[in-house]
This record gives C-alpha cells, sequence and structure tokens, in this order.
C-alpha cells in the first residue's frame, strides 16, 4: 500500500510539472551529454597516445660533409664514414631496448625527400639546390618499448658518438596534436561543468514547485505521524526519475557521437590513427548513470531539506 502511494505520488508530481519535468531531463541530457563527450575524447586522447608513442622511433642522424650547422665535436672531422655508421649500427642492434634498427644511406634519404616534396611548388624548386650530400645518412631505431624513459635513454647515450650529427624522435611533432586533443577535452569539459551547475538549479527549483503544490498533502502526513524519509521520497523519486531520463538522452547522444561521427565520419576519412571501440562508449554510459542520479537525487534532497524543514 506505502509503494502504492509513493509511486502515485510520484506521477502526480510528473504530471503537474510535465513542463519543468521535461526541462530538467533536457538539461540534464545536455549536461551529461557534454560530460559524455568529455571523457570521450579523453579517453581518445590516452588511445591516440598509446597507438602513436608505441610507433615513435628515434632517429640517429649522420654527420655530413658541407652542413653548416655540424655539430663541433662529434662531425669536427667531417662527414661520417660508412665504419663509422656500421660500428653505431652495430652499437644499436646490441642494446637491449632496441628491437629492429633500419639504415637509410644518403642516397636513399635523397630519393625520399624528392618523393615527400613532389608535387609542392616550393619543394621542386627548392629541390633542385640540394643534392645527395646535402642530406644526412641515418639509422632509424624501432624500440621495444617506446616510453619516454627509454627514449631520452637512447637520445643521451649516442647523442655525443662521433659521427653522430643529432638523434631526434617524432614526439615533438606528436605533441601539438596532443596539446589541441588535450584542450579541446579542457573546453568540453568545462561546459559540461556549467550545464551540471544549470542543471542543478533547475532540478532544485522543480523540486521545490512540486513540493509547493503539495504543501497540503505533505502537511497531513506530518499530521498523521508519517516518517520524514517517507515524506521526501515521492520527491527524491521525481527527480531520480527525471535524471534517469536525461541519463537515457545523454546515452543515446554519446552513441550516436561515436557511430556517426566517428566511425561514420574520422575513421574512413583518417585511417592513419586508431579510434576508440564500443567498449569506452559503453564505460562511458555506465560512469553517467550515477552521475546523473547523484546529480538529480542530491539536487533535490538539498532542496527538500531547506524548503520542507522536517
Amino acid at each position: 500500500m506505502r509503494a502504492q502511494f509513493v509511486l502515485s505520488e510520484i506521477f502526480i508530481g510528473l504530471r503537474r510539472n510535465l513542463t519543468m519535468t521535461v526541462a530538467v531531463i533536457v538539461s540534464a541530457a545536455v549536461a551529461l551529454g557534454m560530460l559524455g563527450v568529455a571523457l570521450l575524447m579523453l579517453f581518445q586522447t590516452s588511445h591516440m597516445k598509446d597507438f602513436w608513442y608505441g610507433k615513435v622511433e628515434v632517429t640517429v642522424f649522420m654527420c655530413t660533409k658541407d652542413d653548416p650547422n655540424l655539430h663541433p665535436t662529434t662531425c669536427a672531422s667531417g662527414q661520417a664514414s660508412q665504419n663509422q655508421m656500421n660500428t653505431l649500427q652495430a652499437q644499436l642492434q646490441a642494446n637491449p631496448l632496441v628491437q629492429q634498427v633500419f639504415s637509410e644511406t644518403q642516397a636513399e634519404a635523397f630519393v625520399r625527400y624528392q618523393a615527400m616534396t613532389k608535387g609542392s611548388q616550393n619543394g621542386n624548386a627548392m629541390s633542385e639546390y640540394v643534392t645527395p650530400d646535402q642530406i644526412p645518412a641515418s639509422l632509424r631505431v624501432k624500440l621495444k618499448d617506446p616510453s619516454t624513459e627509454n627514449i631520452d635513454a637512447m637520445i643521451s647515450s649516442y647523442q655525443g658518438q662521433q659521427g653522430v650529427e643529432t638523434v631526434s624522435d617524432q614526439r615533438a611533432v606528436l605533441q601539438p596534436l596532443f596539446k589541441l586533443l588535450n584542450g579541446l577535452t579542457v573546453s568540453a569539459t568545462t561546459v559540461a561543468v556549467v550545464m551540471v551547475g544549470l542543471a542543478l538549479m533547475l532540478i532544485v527549483n522543480t523540486v521545490r514547485l512540486s513540493a509547493f503544490s503539495r504543501r497540503r498533502e505533505t502537511g497531513i502526513m506530518r499530521l498523521v505521524g508519517a516518517s520524514n524519509f517517507y515524506i521526501r521520497l515521492p520527491f527524491l523519486m521525481e527527480g531520480a526519475v527525471a535524471g534517469l531520463g536525461g541519463v537515457a538522452v545523454a546515452a543515446l547522444g554519446v552513441i550516436s557521437f561515436k557511430y556517426f561521427l566517428i566511425d561514420r565520419v574520422l575513421a574512413p576519412n583518417f585511417t592513419s590513427t586508431s579510434y576508440v571501440g564500443w567498449d569506452k562508449v559503453m564505460l562511458t554510459v555506465v560512469i553517467l548513470i550515477p552521475v546523473g542520479l547523484l546529480m538529480a537525487v542530491g539536487a533535490s534532497a538539498l532542496s527538500l531539506r531547506k524548503y520542507l524543514k522536517v
């Protein structure tokens, strides 16, 4: 009987404030949807970091003959000899951190340079003045574990060897991309926090309006000895229903974001990277459920404590 009464009170409250309830569901859905997108972007950034940093190679550039930027110590004797390159390659192959070493001669590097600049007006103009002996030979090193510590260890170990002009990796190229993704994630999170705040205020006002419209019933329940929890329960459940409605709409938005934007637009057109799977989408939805309930029920409890004073 009590459960039936509580359910009837929930239905009455939702029906009396239908417009406000819909507004709560929509605002909660927008807030939770933005939060879900922010979480997906966070997962995507982490996924891309694992994907790209797992492919980072360390490149050892050998000294050239007429490079004005030659290292004053390691390149003091001019262009690196083939013997120096072979010795360094053997050292790299014996290093326990190294998985594989790829060598590239100056002629091979020149062919690759021409292929990269082909079709570019500025590149074609510049290639006329570039000769094979101006492009350094190199050793590209694939690490077993391309962690930051291992990459830094490789650079510090081989930077000062004779015949080596410089040792570098591609992390500097990737940093702007990840900086952009992190910035977008922070922006989405900020918008989500603002929207959650607005949704909380709307939920508080809706519950107060519902409590005010049923103040007579609440007074009667107090007179007959109903407990504080029993009086609050219908209002808390109304907030929970609205919160779950917002979670459902937000979950649909997150799933659509993954299906239409990532799978149908980004993945087919940008195949050079990897994207988050449906497991992360499900994890995001699972996170949104308690957040939505806590947001709605917490705001309801806060407003009732101040308004009903029971």
